[in-house]
């Protein structure tokens, strides 16, 4: 059996993949179609002028459904580990998915609301998206860290506090110099007064989105320990 066929691995490997894959391909093909500049467009930006915008559509759509998936079956691992250890509150685990599925939905909204089209709901979308996904990241930092040493390694918990510090720090200055100008485009000059506001959030924009990336890929070893089944009952009727 190959190592990602081990347990639930396949999860995060796919979504470590597929959401890079998101990010790198529209990226590359706005860039060829000349449609964003190649010093830090924002995310959004790959992905608001065809063709690369149905491809970051149906890209980051697919990524936010294998997110939930993700997210929901770690929610499970922990709730079965914590039926013996009694480790972390049944209302963190769940905090914990509830702002993990609020991400992914807001995620949604970003691949379907173009930022040149209907900017305020992109926007908002956005913010719910990167916002919901770093506090969800940060309970489940906390979780490991009361987890431990089941489930992860102490040097795998540290890793997901340091992923989520870059994160929580990150995300403020994306949030307010993206508030800061007053202006949707996808191309910039330098020499404009607010260049260095866009600049500034668009690469904190891009730390947060791999920050994701990188700590989703952090679950790759504890999800080869376990295995996820459904199980079916009938109901009275037969």
């Amino acid at each position: 059996m190959f190592w990602f066929m081990e347990g639930m691995c396949f999860l995060p490997v796919s979504l470590v993949i597929w959401s890079s894959s998101s990010f790198i391909v529209s990226y590359i093909t706005a860039l060829l179609e000349r449609h964003v500049d190649p010093v830090f467009p924002y995310i959004s930006d790959t992905g608001t002028e065809p063709p690369e915008s149905g491809i970051f559509g149906v890209m980051i759509t697919l990524a936010s459904f294998l997110g939930v998936a993700t997210m929901y079956t770690r929610y499970k691992f922990l709730e079965k580990l914590n039926e013996t250890t009694h480790a972390i509150s049944t209302k963190l685990n769940k905090s914990a998915l509830l702002f993990g599925i609020i991400g992914c939905l807001g995620m949604c909204v970003v691949a379907t609301f173009q930022e040149t089209v209907i900017t305020l709901v992109h926007d908002i979308g956005a913010i719910i998206a990167f916002v919901a996904g770093v506090i969800h990241i940060s309970l489940q930092s906390i979780i490991s860290y009361k987890m431990y040493p089941l489930g992860s390694t102490l040097i795998v918990c540290y890793i997901r506090m340091v992923i989520s510090g870059i994160s929580i720090i990150a995300v403020f200055p994306m949030i307010v110099c993206a508030l800061m100008v007053p202006r949707t485009q996808l191309h910039w000059d330098p020499d404009e007064k607010d260049y260095p506001l866009h600049l500034v959030s668009a690469v904190c924009e891009w730390i947060v989105a791999f920050g994701f990336v990188c700590y989703f890929l952090t679950y790759i070893k504890e999800f080869q320990k376990f295995t996820l089944k459904a199980k079916a009952e009938f109901i009275d009727c037969y």
